[in-house]
């Protein structure tokens, strides 16, 4: 069984108190520990931008350390309040924002020197998408430096939400539920969706993974994700190794997350990709 140096409650960004909402945990596995150039995995959480801890997601550390020996990431974000008023409310773009200044503060940070695997799950894969591609033009906050650009080698994007207006076509109650008040109310959430925002670069691998056991998002939006992606890389060499899927019964939404066949998908990605020289 694999062995871990724990280190909880790290804070990411400055906060006149702490805030365990700015914080992450770091799992390192005892088989890589001495190895300076591994790369580094970051998990987003999802949770619809307003539930869910990074504690909720320390097996999955655990099962990724352990299946590829390099140190795991599990982090927080403010999410917005599941009952928001006037003077306690969080909207987008500030989850994401969030999670950029992680970035911002890995990649400054004394640690690994083989790159960043970034991962995200539900809403965190779309706050990593419009991070990744170029939301510049809509959200400039969002916009990361070439050296965050530059340290990513990858990005799994599991069960992700990434056409909100597709989404709420086929599961109207979430308006109500949770899209509102993370973005707003608006007739059309087109100007958030990631499947039409151009690249930054194409030297980031990609892999969307969705099961078909899910209950709370539908395959199509990784579908979509998925050509709207090889669409960006249609002119790369290799892009049946840079844009890739899996699709499988890995469970229900975060049932997925743990799933034995799941993580050896995600343990051969980070495992076996270096990355494109083409920026």
């Amino acid at each position: 069984m694999e062995h871990f140096d724990i280190f909880s409650n790290i804070p990411y960004a400055e906060s006149p108190v702490p805030n365990p909402l700015l914080e992450f945990d770091l799992y390192v596995p005892h088989s890589g520990s001495t190895a300076q150039l591994r790369p580094l995995i970051c998990f987003v959480h999802g949770g619809a931008w307003r539930s869910e801890d990074k504690s909720d997601h320390a097996v999955l550390a655990q099962k990724l350390g352990a299946s590829t020996g390099f140190a795991v990431i599990v982090a927080n974000y403010r999410l917005t309040p599941q009952a928001p008023t006037a003077e306690n409310q969080l909207v987008h773009p500030a989850h994401a924002e969030d999670v950029l200044q992680l970035l911002s503060f890995i990649t400054a940070w004394e640690g690994p020197r083989g790159g960043i695997y970034l991962m995200g799950h539900s809403c965190g894969a779309h706050m990593l998408a419009v991070i990744l591609l170029n939301s510049s033009r809509v959200t400039p906050s969002l916009t990361p430096s070439p050296h965050i650009l530059l340290s990513v080698r990858g990005a799994i994007l599991s069960a992700g939400i990434y056409d909100i207006d597709a989404l709420l076509s086929r599961f109207p109650s979430y308006r109500m539920w949770f899209i509102e008040n993370a973005f707003g109310d608006h007739d059309s959430y087109e100007q958030f969706s990631v499947t039409s925002l151009p690249a930054r670069n194409t030297s980031i691998r990609w892999l969307i993974a969705h099961s078909t056991d899910d209950e709370l998002v539908d395959l199509p939006q990784s579908e979509t994700m998925f050509r709207h992606l090889r669409q960006l890389y249609a002119n790369i060499p290799h892009v049946d190794t840079l844009v890739t899927k899996t699709v499988g019964s890995y469970g229900q939404h975060n049932e997925m997350l743990e799933a034995e066949d799941y993580i050896d998908v995600v343990a051969n990605f980070v495992k076996g990709g270096g990355r494109s020289s083409t920026m």
